[in-house]
């Protein structure tokens, strides 16, 4: 993963890729965890104190993580892959809501007593570092700094779902469109033949803007003509990343 490629096309940056080689293994957790959110501004000795209570755990591509209605039994933070958050409407129609890459918590909650209201499901193989809920908040309690990473996290993506509901309600597909590709590459995006490549499909695209797959077929057919991006069946490649900014002014 080589998020934070495309900053300065709008949108959050997101945590760094966090694969690392030729490291004992403790160490190699140590590292992980300190460029994560949830760790943020936590001692040293506090992030070892917490990483060893983890286990690691590899998540196949399509596995689910939770399911919605579980109880929260683990805390999940990805190390490498992604995950999308879903929910599923009455007729079984699938809505992404959020997409986690490394350095991203999939499932935390408060307490261990609460229940899951999403589903979360591995993109792509995807490694973990997994705690237990019980365990995890008797560390929130114990290091304050760790409670208050929390309370930033589940803020930060209540704003992001407030800010896809204004942009659903108020602005033009296209424009929807080229917001969330360059969030995706901020955080998911990786070089692959001089351009920055996001691993979704365009069904999954179309539902993170809110949009059919028709119209998004379109669309990225339209940017393909211009030179901004390519699209295949699992993946969409952004070439030209100051047109694809462009975009959300000009159209």
């Amino acid at each position: 993963m080589l998020a934070g490629h495309a900053e300065g096309l709008g949108g959050d940056v997101r945590p760094r890729s966090l694969g690392l080689v030729n490291l004992g293994e403790a160490n190699h957790k140590e590292v992980l965890v300190r460029h994560a959110p949830l760790f943020s501004d936590i001692s040293t000795l506090e992030c070892r104190e917490i990483v060893s209570a983890a286990h690691e755990k590899l998540f196949a591509r399509r596995q689910p993580i939770f399911l919605e209605g579980d109880p929260v039994r683990q805390v999940t933070l990805l190390t490498s892959g992604s995950a999308k958050i879903v929910q599923f409407g009455q007729n079984g129609t699938e809505v992404i809501l959020s997409v986690r890459g490394p350095g991203e918590v999939v499932a935390l909650g408060l307490r261990p007593q609460d229940h899951h209201c999403s589903t979360a499901q591995a993109f792509a193989a995807s490694h973990a570092l997994v705690w237990d809920a019980a365990a995890f908040e008797t560390f929130s309690q114990r290091f304050p700094q760790l409670r208050r990473n929390i309370t930033h996290i589940l803020c930060r993506q209540l704003r992001e779902l407030e800010e896809r509901y204004r942009e659903i309600s108020t602005e033009k597909v296209s424009v929807r469109l080229s917001h969330q590709l360059t969030r995706l590459l901020n955080q998911l995006g990786r070089r692959v033949n001089g351009g920055l490549e996001v691993r979704l499909s365009r069904e999954e695209l179309a539902q993170l803007t809110g949009t059919t797959l028709f119209t998004v077929s379109r669309l990225l057919s339209d940017w393909n003509q211009r030179g901004i991006v390519s699209a295949r069946r699992e993946a969409v490649s952004v070439h030209n990343f100051q047109a694809l900014a462009e975009l959300a002014e000009a159209e």
